[in-house]
């Protein structure tokens, strides 16, 4: 039973409050180039929350298996596989979608999260604890791409899914897409914006400064 409430945690906490993007600022390169759509950003966090809870579980039976000179590359070869795998499916099953990822699909082989939670968990834990825990990372994962997915298409195009949401000015409505909003640098932004926000609820997760100017040594003396 005691179990249970730690299982929960692992699982939960990733999501916002020990959040990997935006605690850890780990796997932002995909949040920047596939959440143009809702769609996209979907598969590629189903994508990745299946490689890691996978990948993590792998390692995690042979852990003890693997000498420390070759856990990377052995890590690495697991989670490559995987991404074969998941890339095939999508090509096979979701065409359109695969063409719109790209090659960010078989970039989840060095997405810094899943080796992170691989080497950093994964290989000194059992199975269940290290899958629940790699699952809650992927669910934390995929809640931050979710959110920028859906405003950059809610705010560049009026849609969600594909689904005209916001009548557009073109039409005789009163919305005009954000072209900005489908470019790179608004998920730059609206990252930036959410990192903000948690941290501003939650203090203790902000970083030590740095440099503290001079005028503000001396007025706190």
């Amino acid at each position: 039973m005691s179990t249970r409430p730690k299982y929960w945690r692992a699982l939960t906490e990733p999501l916002i409050r020990q959040n990997p993007v935006t605690l850890q600022i780990l796997g932002i390169c995909s949040a920047l180039a596939v959440t143009t759509t809702l769609a996209t950003a979907l598969t590629m966090s189903i994508s990745l929350t299946v490689v890691l809870t996978l990948a993590a579980g792998f390692i995690s039976v042979i852990r003890r298996h693997i000498p420390d000179t070759i856990r990377l590359i052995v890590q690495i070869v697991i989670v490559a596989s995987l991404v074969i795998v998941i890339d095939q499916i999508l090509q096979a099953y979701f065409a359109e979608i695969s063409r719109a990822l790209s090659v960010y699909v078989g970039l989840i082989t060095t997405n810094c999260l899943v080796l992170g939670r691989t080497e950093a968990y994964a290989r000194h834990n059992a199975p269940m604890p290290a899958m629940i825990d790699a699952f809650g990372n992927g669910l934390g994962y995929s809640l931050v791409l979710l959110v920028i997915g859906a405003l950059r298409e809610l705010f560049g195009k009026g849609e969600l899914f594909g689904v005209q949401v916001l009548p557009l000015a073109d039409t005789g409505g009163w919305f005009t897409p954000l072209s900005l909003m489908l470019l790179a640098p608004s998920a730059f932004f609206l990252l930036g914006l959410l990192v903000w926000a948690v941290r501003s609820w939650w203090p203790e997760q902000a970083e030590a400064r740095e440099h503290i100017p001079p005028g503000q040594v001396e007025a706190a003396e």
